[in-house]
């Protein structure tokens, strides 16, 4: 058993770095979480993008951040952040108002409930665009699903010469304010994936992908998708199934990466934030996709115990097993 920073020397030699650690491009929002489980008020506070900066700098990577920040979440982001060396946040830009503020409910059973109570503007990708030629890696998460306009990330594909992760995520959901969000078709998801490398959706996300919001597709669907998705060009496509697991679909076949077990479930929201920036991190660097799942998959699995963003930068205290 390691702790986290014995995990993450490990990790160092286990994917060959010496001394250079890549320069990470991480677009999205941040959001301020208020979560209920099963009808009970949990716990509050910041969440989105973060857990994927939190991981990646407690991992030593330069991550260049790219969001719109309200300026009510502006301290607190400062706060929790100042300690992250390696967080670059000239791409932080501050808007007027209280940011994207959600309200996640998880019922005893079936999907959580998003409502989004208020949200910032899209990005603007000049910045982005200017900083491309030095980015090793960009990850592009859709945390709200006002993130960044199409005609805009469409630019920013055509310049990049890094690999692209792209989590469409919350653009599946309706564009819903004060109400909650449900999962719709989009018709033209094609085109928000093409030119990207490596596609990370959940069960839910890709039923509405495929034109059927809501449903449960069995594996002959599933895997119809991920063969669309990789006839666009994607590498790679994780498909995020909660307690079951990753599956992994590439040309060459599909893989069943499982969840850890042992680990008590506190909160599962930012597993797969924390899980996408374990397997981008490994794929920065060279490791297959499987080898990336397997890695980001141990790290999400310990995860799921705790709450909030800033432990994930602290998990020295969470053992990981490599039996």
């Amino acid at each position: 058993m390691l702790s986290f920073f014995a995990l993450a020397r490990y990790y160092s030699v286990w994917i060959g770095v010496k001394d250079k650690m890549s320069r990470f491009g991480l677009a999205g929002t941040i959001t301020y979480d208020v979560i209920t489980m099963q009808e009970k008020t949990e716990h509050e506070g910041l969440g989105g993008i973060l857990y994927h900066a939190a991981l990646l700098c407690a991992l030593g990577f330069h991550v260049h951040l790219y969001t719109n920040l309200g300026l009510a979440l502006e301290a607190k982001v400062h706060d929790m952040t100042r300690g992250w060396k390696t967080l670059d946040t000239v791409g932080v830009h501050i808007v007027p108002g209280p940011g994207n503020r959600v309200f996640l409910d998880y019922p005893q059973e079936g999907e959580r409930v998003e409502v989004l109570e208020s949200v910032v503007p899209p990005i603007d990708p000049s910045r982005i665009l200017e900083d491309l030629p030095q980015l090793d890696f960009l990850v592009m998460v859709f945390s709200s699903g006002f993130d960044v306009r199409l005609a805009d990330w469409k630019k920013v594909k055509k310049k990049a010469a890094c690999p692209i992760w792209l989590d469409l995520h919350s653009l599946l959901l309706e564009r819903k304010i004060g109400k909650p969000r449900r999962y719709v078709v989009l018709p033209n998801w094609q085109e928000w994936v093409e030119g990207t490398d490596y596609l990370q959706a959940n069960k839910a996300e890709v039923a509405a992908l495929s034109g059927y919001p809501g449903s449960e597709l069995d594996s002959d669907k599933l895997e119809s998708f991920g063969d669309e998705a990789l006839n666009l060009g994607v590498k790679a496509v994780f498909l995020t199934r909660g307690e079951e697991g990753v599956l992994l679909m590439e040309k060459t076949g599909s893989r069943d990466i499982p969840a850890g077990k042992g680990s008590p479930v506190a909160d599962s929201t930012g597993c797969g934030d924390v899980f996408c920036a374990g397997a981008a991190a490994s794929l920065s660097h060279g490791r297959s996709p499987f080898e990336s799942a397997v890695f980001g998959m141990r790290i999400a699995s310990a995860a799921v115990s705790l709450r909030g963003v800033d432990p994930i930068f602290h998990l020295n205290n969470v053992l990981f097993s490599f039996e």
